[in-house]
């Protein structure tokens, strides 16, 4: 029998409260920011139980939205460019091409109430994500371009039975992980201060818009395009499950104790992270149920925050845009099993500390020496990715409905041997992993002794 499949209620567009006179300039977008032009939106959101009084009250649903919709406009005062589209401006003689964000020429950011038949027990029961969760997203599949004429910003509310789901879709080209929870939270933060009659238009961690650009750069970027052809390529993901596994901050501390301990840097200054020990675990363990060849080189990467290791006088921490760099680690197949978790956490250990503000300048001018656009369609398939933080405060946003229940993501930036990690819902050092891997290699890593003796009952 087939799933119910979410319904089309209502949407509209939402403006900032008042405009800011900064945002009738064009907001040119630095490499970091350009260099996603051909990837996925960010997709992340939350599932709540709806609240008592939602059963007593019959136009809940309509109420909480337009709260939700009054304290979004209050939001996007403080977050602009989320309201924005892009534009590019190109000519041939001379030749020029470049992106910037447009504020004055756009509707705002999108705003959509879907309903659904199902329950909260419908969607985190399973063993496997649903894929229904994908359709609580907007831009489903949509690359960051798609900002020239839909909107950078795009929430989507759906009614379950018994619950709320708000996703969240942020366009990839305007910010990072740290910019897109920054607004979340700064959303939920505006929303319970209008509840209490409190808000006097400040929040907490007021984000720093100015964009950052390396020194010597010519502002605005001349792209070496002509058309969007050239650098947009769509990606569809192969057949994936995705499950969430969960980790005890016991489990974690353990891992931590064992590599250091391999690695003889147990109570030095020197010690490897409990979450590169996690890493270091999942690397092998994925890697092991690929059944790769001994010499297949292997690799795994990590998403680098750059703020605090930009060379002096470094980013603020709550700088808007884009600030993150891969980080990369490999070896081959053999070695990496066979050398024992605390070598493999070693090398991405490695890999973190030797990720300074020289190497961020040595990307940045290979960058305007050759620009380039990230292509999730040539991926290493050899390799496994850990993609955001369990750092980020992903419980913050509760939207007067109390902690909520669970996170999930839609089906931006997923592919075979993708990892997200949140922290867990208890926090103290839990983390949940979002993993995406074939039906086939998930079969393999769920029978693998060693992994699953450090994912929690």
């Amino acid at each position: 029998m087939d799933s119910p499949s979410v319904r089309f209620v209502s949407d509209c567009f939402v403006q900032p409260r008042h405009a800011v006179e900064e945002s009738r300039k064009p907001i040119y977008l630095p490499p970091w920011d350009l260099a996603m032009l051909s990837g996925h939106y960010i997709q992340k959101g939350h599932l709540f139980v709806k609240p008592q009084e939602a059963n007593a009250q019959e136009d809940f649903m309509e109420s909480f939205s337009e709260k939700l919709k009054e304290s979004l406009a209050l939001t996007l005062v403080h977050f602009y460019p989320l309201a924005g589209r892009f534009k590019t401006v190109k000519s041939d003689d001379p030749h020029f091409y470049t992106v910037y964000i447009d504020c004055v020429n756009s509707p705002g950011a999108r705003f959509i109430r879907t309903t659904l038949d199902m329950t909260v027990s419908d969607i985190l029961s399973p063993v496997y994500v649903p894929p229904v969760v994908l359709s609580f997203f907007d831009h489903d599949r949509a690359l960051n371009h798609v900002g020239h004429t839909e909107s950078l910003l795009s929430i989507q509310v759906t009614e379950l039975v018994d619950g709320v789901f708000i996703g969240c879709s942020f366009n990839h080209a305007l910010g990072d992980g740290t910019s897109f929870w920054n607004f979340f939270n700064a959303w939920s933060e505006i929303f319970k201060a209008r509840e209490k009659g409190t808000y006097n238009n400040a929040i907490s961690r007021p984000p720093v818009l100015q964009r950052w650009f390396p020194e010597g750069c010519e502002i605005p970027i001349n792209l070496p395009f002509s058309d969007p052809s050239e650098f947009v390529f769509p990606f569809e993901a192969p057949v994936l499950k995705e499950r969430v596994f969960q980790f005890s901050a016991e489990t974690t501390a353990r891992l931590k104790a064992q590599v250091n301990g391999e690695c003889g840097t147990k109570g030095k200054g020197d010690e490897i992270s409990s979450f590169k020990a996690l890493t270091a675990l999942v690397w092998r363990c994925i890697i092991r149920a690929r059944r790769f060849p001994d010499d297949q080189v292997t690799s795994c990467r990590m998403a680098a925050n750059n703020r605090p290791r930009m060379c002096q006088p470094g980013l603020p921490p709550d700088y808007f845009g884009n600030c993150i760099t891969p980080v990369r680690t490999y070896t081959t197949t053999g070695e990496l099993l066979s050398g024992g978790l605390g070598a493999a956490a070693r090398l991405l250990h490695v890999a973190v500390a030797e990720h300074n503000g020289e190497k961020i300048n040595e990307w940045h001018r290979e960058w305007l020496r050759k620009p380039a656009i990230y292509n999730l369609r040539y991926f290493d398939p050899y390799s496994v990715m850990m993609g955001s933080s369990p750092r980020f405060n992903k419980y913050g946003p509760e939207f007067g409905l109390g902690k909520a229940v669970a996170l999930r993501s839609g089906y931006a930036f997923k592919f075979d041997g993708k990892v997200s990690a949140y922290p867990g819902r208890e926090g103290g050092g839990n983390v949940d992993l979002e993993f995406c891997l074939p039906p086939d290699t998930m079969a393999a890593l769920e029978a693998d002794n060693e992994f699953m003796a450090a994912v929690a009952v």
